[in-house]
């Protein structure tokens, strides 16, 4: 594969036969030539399940506490009685029915994250095979099917995010944006860590993390241990 200039010259601080600390990885990241937009910290772990199995399905959320760097455009899918309630919250979008028929008649997807009340589940069930795709499909196993709907937004406002295995085992998530502090990295990506391995399904037995690795949006990654 043909590399860029900029790509080679951060490969050259990676060992690629060594396994860093999540401190150390990160310095090293930020270590590494510039790109003129503010790169994603990715966490990129393969697991040790079988997601076909519905014991081995891997899925949770995770308050980031330093947030994802990103802002966060909230949909809420309610009855329109809590309509207000969605607008009072600070959710961008909200809706029923017509918030439904507008994602599937305009494949419109202006944004990042779904809130959605029990009630309004019987309608928004149609998106499933659109936004399940996406990582945005509510559910209750990440908290953002229910009642309170200031509450889950305010959470994902705040740096919320939701994680689930691939067909393939693995997972990738972003944790934070490269301008940040190295400690708030390191907090962010421990944070995450920390909620997968409190995630891992009954039906698995021993190791359950294979290998974790960290990178930016377009640099080589580290393996590290935790």
């Amino acid at each position: 594969m043909k590399r860029s200039k900029r790509y080679k010259e951060a490969a050259k601080l990676v060992d690629e036969n060594k396994s860093y600390n999540v401190k150390d990885a990160v310095e090293i990241i930020k270590k590494m030539p510039a790109t003129k937009f503010d790169q994603t910290l990715d966490v990129n772990t393969k697991l040790i399940v079988d997601p076909k199995q519905s014991d081995q399905m891997v899925r949770g959320s995770v308050v980031l506490p330093n947030g994802t760097g990103k802002t966060i455009r909230i949909a809420v899918f309610c009855e329109s009685e809590k309509e207000s309630a969605a607008k009072e919250s600070g959710a961008d979008v909200y809706g029923g029915q017509d918030l439904v028929d507008r994602i599937l008649t305009e494949s419109w997807f202006e944004f990042d994250y779904c809130v959605a009340t029990p009630g309004a589940m019987k309608f928004v069930s149609k998106l499933g095979r659109v936004l399940g795709p996406k990582g945005l499909m509510p559910s209750p196993k990440t908290g953002n099917v229910t009642e309170n709907i200031a509450y889950a937004v305010k959470e994902a406002k705040r740096g919320k995010i939701d994680f689930r295995v691939d067909k393939i085992g693995c997972m990738h998530v972003g944790v934070g944006k490269l301008s940040f502090s190295n400690e708030a990295l390191v907090e962010n990506v421990n944070a995450y860590l920390e909620a997968l391995v409190a995630a891992k399904p009954s039906g698995v037995k021993g190791d359950f993390i294979q290998s974790v690795f960290l990178s930016s949006s377009m640099c080589p990654s580290l393996r590290i241990t935790f």
